[in-house]
């Protein structure tokens, strides 16, 4: 535990000494959304949380850790009523475990305004992006897994739009027989991607001064090539057993953007024979001008049959925009 500790420490003071903020550089933002609700009740802390299909997320790796099928689906309420959702599958196959993930962010209609009509021209647009997902993980070793993710993202304004090919790597290793583990992910190591479509079409004079010339040639804009936001996360878990039915967790994470400065996210857990807990924690602690911070949540859960259900909601603050609610339910087989 000292050693993880003292890991944790020293990769965060490292990362401080070279903090640069490159805020607004990358595409593909939502990717930076948690979709688990259990996490961001915790501070989106749990890198090293053993869990289950809504832990790989936040760690690769644990795709190999279920010892049966799961799925999740989750519903996030954000900002300027964009809508948020997220579906997961995981399945065991020939000695390790398939995953499947897809993600959806859509804006709902906005109004088209222009300089001479900025009451609206009548026209309305939207943005929407999506990813699609799929992973393998395995057990390495009895304490020690590992899992790989393909993605493929595409982010769409209006009728511009950019794909890009990322992919994600984490391990997970349980240091103790009391469950306390260390995990690392690295997420969206991939190509740029650079918009096209209609909405960049223009129309020019390729001499000016030449009168009686067509002064209406078609041509397109072109843009920049646009990084995709990687994130490097270690993280540790430390389960806390009080008594036969109430158990304490704490996670911690560090994490190293690539847009960002690093940041530190915090969080514990009570949880009442497996069928109620409460959270509460605190994200991106120690990041430049962060605007992040408190997070809470809880969760519910039973048997549904012969399988086992999971509810769990989750509330995070926001200093200048509203807060933020998700839900998600999860089925284990």
């Amino acid at each position: 535990m000292k050693r993880a500790a003292l890991v944790l420490l020293t990769v965060l003071l490292s990362g401080q000494a070279m903090a640069q903020s490159k805020v607004g550089t990358t595409i593909g933002q939502f990717l930076r959304i948690e979709p688990g609700a259990r996490h961001a009740g915790m501070g989106n802390a749990g890198v090293g949380l053993a869990g289950g299909v809504e832990a790989v997320y936040f760690n690769t790796g644990a795709i190999g850790l279920p010892e049966s099928a799961e799925i999740q689906f989750t519903h996030s309420f954000w900002f300027a009523d964009i809508s948020y959702d997220y579906a997961a599958a995981l399945l065991p196959v020939g000695g390790g475990n398939l995953f499947a993930s897809i993600t959806s962010l859509k804006s709902g209609e906005i109004d088209v305004r222009t300089v001479d009509e900025p009451q609206g021209t009548g026209e309305k647009f939207n943005v929407g992006n999506a990813a699609l997902g799929l992973g393998y993980g395995r057990r390495v070793t009895s304490r020690f897994t590992a899992g790989i993710q393909l993605n493929y993202v595409n982010e769409r304004v209006w009728h511009t739009s950019t794909n890009v090919l990322t992919f994600n790597a984490g391990t997970h290793y349980r240091l103790t027989e009391d469950g306390t583990s260390l995990g690392f992910c690295l997420t969206n190591i991939g190509t740029q991607g650079r918009y096209s479509g209609r909405d960049l079409a223009i129309q020019y004079d390729e001499d000016p001064d030449t009168h009686g010339d067509n002064s209406a040639l078609p041509g397109e804009q072109s843009t920049d090539r646009f990084p995709v936001p990687i994130q490097f996360r270690l993280g540790v878990s430390v389960p806390y057993c009080l008594d036969d039915d109430n158990r304490l967790l704490f996670v911690c994470d560090a994490l190293h953007p690539n847009d960002n400065t690093e940041s530190v996210n915090l969080g514990a857990e009570w949880a009442w024979r497996e069928l109620f807990a409460l959270r509460l924690g605190y994200q991106t602690l120690f990041q430049e001008d962060s605007e992040q911070g408190l997070t809470g949540g809880f969760g519910v859960g039973g048997d549904l049959g012969a399988h086992r259900y999971q509810f769990d909601y989750a509330w995070a603050s926001h200093e200048y925009l509203e807060a933020t609610h998700r839900m998600t339910f999860l089925i284990k087989f």
